[in-house]
This record gives C-alpha cells, structure tokens and sequence, in this order.
C-alpha cells in the first residue's frame, strides 16, 4: 500500500503569514499555480481512491491536482488543526514549539492538544489501511495533519522533535506501507 501525502498550494493567508487555521480560505492564484505544477508530477501516477479535508482550499487542490479520475472523498478526520483564538492572528504569535510538545500537549488559547491530532491521524490511517491495502491513497491535508502523518507514517518518536522537517504549500510525500 502507497499513501501520498500533499499539503494544499497557497492561500491569501500563508502568504502573509496569517494563522488560518480551520478558516476556510480559498487558493490564491500562486496556490493554484503550485497545484498544476505538481499535477504535472503526478499526471503517470495512479491513484486508486483520494481522501482530502473538507475545507475549501484542500478540496481545491484535490481537484486540480485528480479532477474526476479518481474518486475523491471529504474526511472531517484530515481538517487542520483547530488554533482556537490564533486564528487569523499572525504567525508570530504561535509558538510552534509549545504546542507541538507531545508531553507537555499544550491547549491554551483553545488550540488543539497535539495527542488529539495524533489520534484523529492514527484513527483515519488504521481505517484507510484496512479499507485499501495493496492500493495508492491520496491524502490531501494540510500542514498539521502532514506533519503528524509523517511522523506516523515513519514510527518516529513522539517525544522528540516533531517539528523538524520544513512543509511547504503542496509538499508531496509518498510513503510505501509494508503489509
């Protein structure tokens, strides 16, 4: 089994570094450029089902990215981290290392416990792995839910680092899953 993680292209909101969060934002026309370029990398692979969060940004780049050759279902499991009060704040205020702790698994200002994303993230694989093995599976998400599908994905430990790897608008990682 295949599963291709994709960060959705950008918005008005990552370009001027503005906490977004479950606001549902559309692509901005950069966005839209980013998705039809990766497009054009993925025009010979086949994937057999999609899975994309339901906000209007990763269903956008769902889309531009599959159209109507592959079958294309919303997940409320896959939306981006709820930021509680840093939503449309700016980025500066988040401070990532704070709420990407796994122990400390902070909730202030109504931000999303990082252990509740990693469960929501282990519910939807352990579904997706049973209901697709030997099959490619496109997951389009966004930054958080990338970030700790990877993790996931790769059995890293939780307790370390979780924020080493950069993820940019429509970041694409395919991870092969031995059965």
């Amino acid at each position: 089994m295949k599963i291709t993680l994709v960060r959705h292209g950008q918005t008005e909101a990552n370009y001027n570094n503005i906490i977004q969060g479950r606001e549902n934002n559309p692509l901005n026309d950069t966005g839209r450029r980013q998705c039809q370029k990766l497009r054009g990398q993925l025009k010979d692979v086949h994937f057999d089902f999609c899975y994309m969060s339901p906000l209007v940004r990763t269903v956008e780049t769902a889309f531009i990215l599959v159209g109507d050759r592959v079958e294309t279902f919303p997940d409320n499991r896959l939306i981006e981290r709820n930021l509680g009060k840093l939503e449309g704040c700016p980025r500066e205020k988040y401070d990532a290392k704070k709420y990407w702790d796994y122990d400390l698994n902070c909730s202030d200002e109504g931000v999303e416990a990082i252990q509740d994303i990693f469960k929501r993230c282990q519910d939807f694989l352990d579904y997706v792995m049973s209901k697709h093995q030997g099959q490619h599976v496109l997951v389009v998400t966004h930054s958080a839910i990338f970030r700790a599908f990877y993790h996931l994905l790769h059995h890293h430990n939780l307790h370390g680092n979780l924020l080493k790897m950069p993820i940019n608008n429509c970041s694409c990682e395919t991870i092969e899953i031995k059965e």
